[in-house]
């Protein structure tokens, strides 16, 4: 079995949608599980919904928003769309049922049970077209395979009841499911964090043996940088398993961070093609390949916080404090992207995806001078060596630091 997954920009729209048959007919899709995202930037809608929840404002006006949109891509698709269309109500009117009812007040929860929308419509007018067309296949959900944790929004799998869900599925078929939604043991909806599908579709290639897996973009493969932010993009198109881990660490956005490990750990081939040129050759990431062809890699991380903390007894920041501290980073889930300490100070550099800075500054203040820089940039250069450019960014650098062949600067863009 071959796992494909088709993101949010290649679902955006009707025309989006034909053009996923088209790359199925050229690429071929007997024994493949199909993993979609939610179509375009309906996930940051939803997302909207959720805070306009919280705010205790009126939200219906904007489901009517996404239904709406929902509901033209289907009339685009079908000359009849009345019973796919009935569906993607019932979808909506589920959702404004649930957010009516609902007398929980963990934001987490309530955010895992709404997105999840964007997905389930998604996959289900992405199946009744391929069907339409005669690509015959199985529209799964996929929360009925992927078990997590009570961790909403950062849902950790199950792994052994997950691989046992699976298991009773046919390889030689053609499914389509949803990426970045699994379940927990009450069957709650929960997420596996935002760019999940990539992940998603990790697990089920683990999960089914997968002979390969293949992420479809709107670029030709994986680039050395971003072309929204450097100049003269170069395609790789060859990664070790390694080197993609590490450009993920560091925030290289074609890749989620999670993805490699199961992948890794069964030996599964993993390709980056363009759903716009589904011939060309994209990039492979297999064990032992050497990076092809060897160039510096840029990546750039915006809305960072830059945090310096100093002893406010000019007492050394002990590995005591140092505990401490990233035991409260845990609990409030802000996670580390580079560090820096001296005797009396330690430097941060932090992505505060749930907003708690401000409950993370309260608890430090008794004991720390602080100081805090809002939204500056990490930039990492991978393969950096004493020749290496320093045009690639703009700003005031406010702090850096080189490790082995890897350069990080922390800039405050101008």
């Amino acid at each position: 079995m071959k796992v494909f997954k088709f993101g949010g920009a290649s679902v955006k729209d009707a025309e989006s949608v034909r053009n996923i048959a088209s790359v199925l007919k050229s690429a071929g899709y007997n024994g493949t599980f199909m993993v979609v995202s939610a179509m375009g930037k309906t996930t940051n809608a939803l997302e909207e919904v959720v805070k306009l929840y919280f705010e205790k404002t009126d939200f219906t006006q904007k489901i009517d928003e996404i239904r709406q949109m929902h509901l033209e891509i289907a009339d685009e698709l079908f000359t009849d769309s009345a019973s796919l269309k009935s569906e993607i109500h019932q979808f909506f009117e589920d959702l404004c049922g649930f957010l009516r009812r609902n007398k929980s007040p963990n934001y987490d929860f309530v955010y895992d049970q709404v997105v999840c929308c964007g997905e389930l419509i998604s996959t289900k007018i992405v199946s009744s077209f391929l069907n339409s067309v005669g690509i015959e296949n199985t529209w799964l959900d996929v929360r009925d395979f992927i078990k997590t944790d009570e961790t909403y929004r950062e849902g950790k799998v199950i792994w052994e009841e997950t691989e046992k869900n699976f298991s009773s599925l046919d390889n030689s078929k053609f499914y389509v499911t949803q990426g970045f939604l699994g379940s927990d043991p009450n069957y709650f909806t929960t997420t596996l964090g935002r760019e999940g599908s990539d992940y998603s579709a990790a697990i089920i290639a683990y999960c089914m043996n997968a002979e390969s897996m293949t992420i479809w973009k709107d670029v030709p493969g994986v680039l050395n940088a971003d072309p929204r932010y450097f100049e003269d993009a170069k395609l790789l198109h060859k990664i070790s398993y390694e080197e993609a881990i590490e450009l993920a660490y560091y925030g290289a956005s074609v890749i989620h961070p999670k993805t490699m490990r199961p992948l890794r750990q069964k030996g599964i081939p993993f390709y980056v093609k363009s759903f716009i040129d589904p011939k060309g050759s994209g990039t492979e990431i297999q064990n032992k390949l050497t990076l092809e062809p060897f160039v510096p890699c840029y990546i750039v991380k915006k809305n960072q916080n830059l945090l310096r903390l100093t002893t406010s007894d000019f007492s050394f920041i002990t590995e005591e404090k140092i505990s401490r501290i990233f035991n409260l980073l845990h609990n409030l889930k802000i996670k580390v992207n580079m560090m820096q300490n001296s005797a009396i100070s330690l430097s941060l550099c932090l992505e505060d995806k749930f907003n708690q800075m401000e409950v993370l500054l309260d608890k430090l203040k008794s004991e720390y001078q602080i100081e805090w820089e809002k939204e500056v940039s990490l930039y990492t250069l991978r393969h950096f060596d004493e020749k290496s450019s320093y045009s690639f960014y703009k700003g005031t650098e406010l702090l850096r630091q080189i490790i082995k062949n890897t350069l990080q600067i922390i800039v405050k863009e101008e």
